[in-house]
C-alpha cells in the first residue's frame, strides 16, 4: 500500500509557500538600499518561515500603495508620513504598523566654500531646489517658517530627476536623500575636485518622518496575526539587515535586486543607511515616533495642505511608540 505523506507544518518548504495565499507588500520605490530589509526579509526566507507567500512588489513614482491597500490589490504598502496623512484627510481607511525610518534622510546637498550656510539664517537670498507637491517643499517652507524667513527672501528653483542645473552651479542647494543619492552625486562632485556639504533640517528641529509600513483597519482588525506574523518577519529582515556583521550577505543581496549599482556604492549606501534606520542601539527598528508624526500633520495644516487635523496618533499602531516623555 502506498501512502503520500504531506507535511502538517512547513514554515519554511516551498510547498507551503506555494500553497498559501499571496500576500502582497507594495514598497514605496524601487529595489535599491533604501529597502535593504524588505529586500533581505524576502531573499532569507522570513516570511515563509512564518508560513507566509509575501510578493515585495517595487514602487516608483506610478505606483500608489495606499490606493492599492484600498482596492484589495496588496495587504501591507509603504508610504511617507505626508502621503499618509494626505490620504487620510481624504478619508483613507489606513493604519501605521511600523516606522522604518527613525530619521527623514532628506537633506539638501551644497558647496560649502560657494554657500557656507552654518545656520538656516544663512538660507537668505539663496537659490533652494524643492519639488514642488514633494515632502522637500513642506520641509523646506517649515523651516523657512521656524526661522522667520519669509518665502520673498530666498530663491525657490524647481527641481526634477536630473541634476544637471545644480552641476551646473545654476542652485545652491539642491534636494536629495542622503543615504541613497548623496553617495553618487558627492562622488561625482569631489571628482570633479569640489567641496560639498549637506543641510540636514533634522540638525535645525524639523522633525519629519519617512518611510512607514501600512496596512488597512480591516485586516488590523480582522487578522492580527496575519499582521504580527508579517511585522515579526519584516523587522527581523531589517535588524539583521541593518547589522554590520551581515553586511556582506546584505550588498549581496541589494545588488541582487539592483545590479546597476557597484557593491562598492551600496556599501556607502547601506553605511550611511544605518543611522537613519536605527540612530540608537536601544531602540528597536520598526519603533513609531509619535511627536515626529504629530510635527509633521502640525507642518501640513500650517502650510494648508490638509483641511483639517487628522489626529494623526489615533492612525498609529499603539505598540513599539515614541512619545516624547521618553
Amino acid at each position: 500500500m502506498l501512502f503520500i505523506l504531506f507535511p502538517l507544518f512547513c514554515p519554511s518548504s516551498l510547498y507551503c509557500q506555494a500553497s498559501a495565499p499571496e500576500i502582497g507588500y507594495r514598497l514605496k520605490w524601487l529595489l535599491n538600499t533604501s529597502v535593504a530589509g524588505d529586500i533581505y526579509a524576502d531573499k532569507e526566507g522570513y516570511f515563509t518561515q512564518n508560513g507566509l507567500n509575501v510578493a515585495v512588489k517595487p514602487g516608483g513614482p506610478e505606483r500608489d500603495p495606499i490606493k492599492e491597500i484600498e482596492l484589495g490589490r496588496a495587504e501591507f504598502g509603504v508610504a511617507s508620513a505626508d502621503q499618509i496623512i494626505r490620504a487620510l484627510s481624504k478619508g483613507a481607511k489606513v493604519v501605521v504598523i511600523a516606522q522604518l525610518f527613525a530619521v527623514n534622510p532628506l537633506q539638501w546637498i551644497y558647496r560649502p566654500d560657494k554657500t557656507p550656510i552654518s545656520s538656516p539664517a544663512d538660507l537668505r537670498k539663496k537659490i533652494i531646489g524643492i519639488t514642488y507637491g514633494g515632502i522637500d517643499e513642506n520641509i523646506m517652507k517649515a523651516i523657512l517658517a521656524k526661522n522667520n524667513l519669509k518665502e520673498s527672501q530666498v530663491y525657490l528653483y524647481s527641481v526634477r530627476y536630473d541634476f544637471t542645473p545644480f552641476y551646473q552651479g545654476k542652485v545652491d542647494l539642491w534636494p536629495i536623500y542622503r543615504n541613497a543619492q548623496g553617495p553618487i552625486i558627492g562622488a561625482r562632485m569631489e571628482k570633479a575636485g569640489e567641496k560639498i556639504d549637506y543641510f540636514n533640517p533634522d540638525a535645525h528641529g524639523i522633525h519629519t518622518v519617512a518611510n512607514s509600513v501600512i496596512t488597512s483597519e480591516e485586516i488590523l482588525r480582522t487578522q492580527p496575526d496575519l499582521v504580527e506574523k508579517f511585522l515579526s518577519a519584516l523587522l527581523k529582515g531589517w535588524e539583521m539587515s541593518m547589522d554590520p556583521a551581515n553586511a556582506e550577505k546584505t550588498i549581496a543581496v541589494i545588488h541582487e535586486a539592483d545590479p546597476d549599482t557597484s557593491k562598492e556604492v551600496i556599501s556607502e549606501q547601506l553605511t550611511l543607511t544605518r543611522p537613519f534606520i536605527k540612530p540608537d542601539p536601544k531602540t528597536p527598528i520598526g519603533t513609531i515616533d509619535v511627536p515626529a508624526w504629530q510635527q509633521t500633520e502640525q507642518m501640513m495644516l500650517d502650510q494648508k495642505l490638509i483641511d483639517g487635523p487628522v489626529d494623526i496618533a489615533q492612525h498609529l499602531r499603539i505598540q513599539g511608540c515614541v512619545t516624547g516623555d521618553e
